[in-house]
């Protein structure tokens, strides 16, 4: 396993059974947002050894919603209602990826988020999101 994580980054402050599975996640909050970290597995990667574009729509959804349903004073219920992923590169086994959010809105039915995907520097891939604001929380 590969376990050189970069400096300010701990393990996600909100996991999930989904979560585990496909972590470890890490986050390091900033004044821009929660950054969501995620160091390149085996298990993440494809028969050529690139990071599988599902694994990036999984931190997508969860770095978009994240920042959205955390941006306020209060953490704010939702749930995903469109997510869309735009390649540009690729990530391959053993490369630290980055997402960095920009929270458009959050109204009182809907959410809007953009992020973006970092190796290196380098922008690799571009997400949107869009949420339904929840009345109550899921499951309650």
């Amino acid at each position: 396993m590969i376990s050189d994580i970069p400096g300010g980054f701990g393990p996600i402050f909100r996991s999930s059974p989904y979560l585990e599975l496909i972590g470890p996640i890490y986050n390091q909050q900033r004044e821009s947002g929660l950054v969501i970290g995620l160091r390149a597995e085996e298990k993440h990667c494809n028969a050529r050894n690139l990071v599988h574009g599902g694994v990036f729509s999984s931190l997508a959804d969860v770095a978009l919603g994240y920042n959205a349903a955390f941006s306020g004073a209060e953490p704010v219920p939702m749930v995903t209602a469109s997510l869309t992923v735009d390649y540009a590169g690729a990530a391959k086994l053993g490369d630290w990826i980055e997402i960095h959010t920009d929270v458009q809105k959050v109204g009182k039915r809907m959410a809007f988020a953009n992020c973006y995907f970092f190796v290196e520097g380098k922008r690799i891939a571009h997400a949107s999101g869009v949420f339904n604001v929840m009345e109550t929380p899921p499951g309650e």
